[in-house]
């Protein structure tokens, strides 16, 4: 897992810096901090409404007797989503509007469906503690 995350604390912030400093030189700075703002307000409140809609979703089908495993899934991905929003940088604040949106997020849903039950046939996912 070091592995994994090392890079990715890294990588991500150095993108990020590059990307800051492309942007004010292309754009200017003030457009640049604008942006910055712009896409917080608008990715808190697709979060807060995305959110809302999942949080309904999930209700209504446990009202009906279904379990809400798609919601779930769309759930985790708009918190990743809005994590991501939060912090600042064109590179998460892209990855995080595509967890926002519906189309946009199927594919990733798909991924963490397909690991899921990777997962559950291996043994090394379970829902009961096993003793």
């Amino acid at each position: 897992m070091f592995r994994v995350l090392l890079p990715i604390f890294i990588i991500i912030p150095l993108i990020e810096v590059i990307l800051f400093i492309l942007a004010g030189q292309y754009i200017g700075i003030p457009a640049t901090i604008a942006c910055i703002f712009f896409t917080g307000i608008l990715g808190a409140y697709l979060a807060k409404k995305e959110g809302t809609e999942t949080l309904q979703r999930a209700k209504r089908q446990l009202e009906s007797g279904q379990m809400p495993g798609d919601a779930v899934l769309d759930g985790a991905c708009i918190l990743v989503g809005g994590a991501l929003l939060l912090t600042p940088g064109f590179l998460t604040d892209f990855l995080g509007f595509s967890l926002l949106f519906p189309p946009l997020r199927k594919p990733v849903k798909f991924w963490l469906k397909a690991k899921i039950f990777q997962k559950m046939k291996s043994g090394q996912f379970y829902f009961i503690k096993r003793r």
